[in-house]
């Protein structure tokens, strides 16, 4: 752009302006008051009056650009090794809770059942035991087969005195003296029974051995 297409106000513009309005105004002044010579003279004077523009500012170049620098390239950082921790994950214990156990209320104690009668007099053997058996008792198998030893016996015993029942509590070493042994006392063994503190008869257990040894000729 030119500078004189340039529509900035410059001081000798203003000028031109203030002078062109005063030039009105003294036209008009005159034709009103019918002085032509005021006019004619304010004219010259006018055209003597030479107004010249001011002009324009330098314009500055631009500033040169700056020169090239040689600046170093950022020092390389290399990165941090990495570590590895060959870490196992955490065990996780989980803990299971037990089902409640349901205990059951012990049952009550049963009574104790009344005690036995105590015996005044207890159970005894009539006569001897020793003559329960003899050797003329002895089994004829047993003393083919040369059989003997010593038979252990149990008897219980009723509240009349009579044996009930015979138990082997230990063997001879031969079943034929063993039966032979409960098959007498059963027929031979009698007892006196025992008596309580009210006066009535009470059985009882009675127990034994007898020893059988082979007769000899």
């Amino acid at each position: 752009m030119s500078y004189t297409d340039s529509k900035e106000m410059t001081p000798g513009r203003m000028w031109s302006i203030v002078i062109v309005v005063l030039v009105h105004v003294i036209i008009g002044y005159a034709l009103v008051m019918g002085g032509y010579s005021v006019v004619k003279k304010v004219a010259t004077d006018l055209n003597t009056f030479d107004v010249k523009d001011e002009p324009p500012p330098p314009v500055e170049p631009p500033p040169p650009p700056p020169p090239d620098q040689n600046i170093p390239p950022p020092p390389v950082v290399s990165p941090p090794p990495i570590v590895n921790t060959n870490q196992a994950p955490p065990t996780v214990v989980t803990q299971a809770t037990p089902p409640p156990v349901f205990v059951p209320s012990p049952e009550p104690p049963r009574p104790a059942p009344p005690p036995p009668p105590v015996p005044v007099a207890k159970l005894a053997p009539k006569g001897n035991p020793g003559t329960w058996t003899t050797n003329d008792d002895y089994p004829p198998a047993a003393v083919r087969n040369e059989e003997s030893g010593t038979t252990g016996f149990r008897l219980d015993i009723g509240a009349d005195g009579r044996v009930t029942n015979c138990t082997i509590t230990s063997t001879s070493g031969s079943t034929t003296l063993d039966n032979t042994t409960c098959t007498l006392l059963k027929r031979r063994a009698k007892f006196a029974p025992g008596r309580d503190s009210d006066g009535n008869a009470t059985g009882g257990v009675y127990s034994s051995r007898i020893k059988w040894v082979l007769p000899t000729n």
